[in-house]
């Protein structure tokens, strides 16, 4: 039995202990009550608000909140901040996106900043093996409206015009920078009625610096019903135009967002009918770029157990290097560890997004991922399972 036949067969998602091995007793619990209030939805409904009230009001819960729900999924405030966490997943052969995640401004000063930030997480990319990743989400550097706007193909005004050239500048200095400097970069995904100007963008990039490598990646939502098409349309325009796809596959995070914009302006559903047609075509997605890989560099985004498994297993079945360059596996922060130090364990390319940035200023991002929680069916109870299961195992001492 080959060395890569027997590390797949130890291969275990239920294998708590190394998926929680990075934590103490204390931090299990921690993790324990947090998902318990999360699992609740009327605390997680009413959270948002009642936050945000409190921190405009310059009531002091910022440590309360740091101490929670932040240090669970983000690692922390600023680059040096997240060292210690990117440390911690080093440990466990695991790798790090760091991914600014602050929401909801837009001027064209925080838009330059947030680009500069950006700059700077490729500078320590660098220098940091750990990281091989920089990302970045389109409206975090142009107006949401303006997006808008191109996307619909409406004429734009003189200052427009110009205004859309420094979003498309703000962009390629940050694949630029990446491309000089070894460093691929994700780039996110966003609304259906923006993301067609943003996948315009992506794949100008991608001529420009995917010409001996998989360096820009962008991200296909498999819960829209036409992104499974899309991706196979890009592989072959890339192997015509001679550059390499690369791609980022999710199952999505605006499902209720697009479902109702949709029924109040009569248009059909991008959504998905249910959640097998978007498993479907997820899995056909990965299968997709294994069978193109020649030409492909993807990342399977995912907490779906049944397809990690899938792309696991066919990696094996083709007899390719567990950590085979142009596929990584990804989780966020704070959630899926069973997957992600258990897939890494046996020498997969494991990587976790790791938000960062001011407590105040990730709060919307940090709401996302509750509610994401709460409506990703079983997600949670998962979670709690898991670590209940790693609780009993310490207690018994096994």
């Amino acid at each position: 039995m080959s060395q890569q036949t027997q590390q797949q067969s130890a291969l275990s998602f239920e294998n708590t202990e190394i998926a929680f091995r990075s934590k103490s007793n204390a931090d299990l619990n921690k993790a324990y009550w947090l998902f318990k209030i999360i699992a609740n939805n009327f605390l997680t409904n009413i959270g948002p608000p009642v936050t945000n009230f409190a921190l405009r009001a310059g009531l002091p819960i910022k440590g309360l909140i740091r101490s929670t729900i932040f240090n669970h999924f983000c690692g922390g405030e600023t680059i040096d901040g997240c060292v210690p966490a990117i440390e911690r997943l080093a440990n466990q052969q695991v790798g790090t996106i760091l991914d600014y995640s602050v929401e909801g401004e837009d001027t064209e000063q925080v838009f330059d900043d947030t680009c500069q930030e950006i700059l700077r997480t490729v500078a320590y990319a660098k220098t940091n093996p750990n990281i091989s990743f920089s990302v970045f989400k389109p409206t975090g550097l142009g107006r949401f409206d303006l997006f808008e706007k191109v996307n619909a193909k409406q004429p734009l005004t003189p200052e427009e015009t110009s205004e859309y050239e420094r979003v498309k500048q703000r962009v390629e200095r940050i694949c630029q920078t990446c491309f000089d400097n070894g460093v691929k970069v994700l780039i996110d995904a966003e609304h259906s009625w923006i993301q067609d100007a943003i996948d315009d963008i992506a794949l100008d990039m991608m001529r420009r610096y995917n010409r001996n490598a998989p360096v820009v990646y962008n991200t296909y939502q498999l819960y829209r019903h036409d992104k499974l098409a899309s991706l196979q349309a890009d592989y072959y325009l890339a192997e015509t135009d001679g550059f390499f796809l690369g791609a980022k596959m999710v199952r999505g995070a605006y499902m209720e967002i697009e479902r109702a914009r949709a029924k109040e302006m009569g248009y059909p559903s991008p959504i998905q009918p249910d959640k097998e047609a978007s498993d479907r075509d997820y899995n056909l997605a990965v299968l997709f770029c294994l069978d193109h890989l020649d030409r492909v560099g993807f990342m399977a985004g995912t907490h779906n157990e049944a397809s990690s498994k899938l792309l696991a297993e066919e990696m094996d079945k083709r007899q390719l290097p567990h950590n085979h360059p142009h596929i990584f596996f990804a989780q966020l922060l704070g959630m899926s560890d069973n997957l992600s130090f258990n897939l890494a364990e046996v020498g997969y390319n494991v990587v976790k997004y790791m938000p960062y940035g001011p407590v105040k200023a990730v709060m919307p991002y940090l709401f996302r991922r509750a509610q994401e929680n709460t409506s990703v069916a079983g997600q949670t109870g998962r979670e709690l399972s898991l670590i209940t299961k790693e609780k009993r195992r310490r207690k018994s001492g096994k």
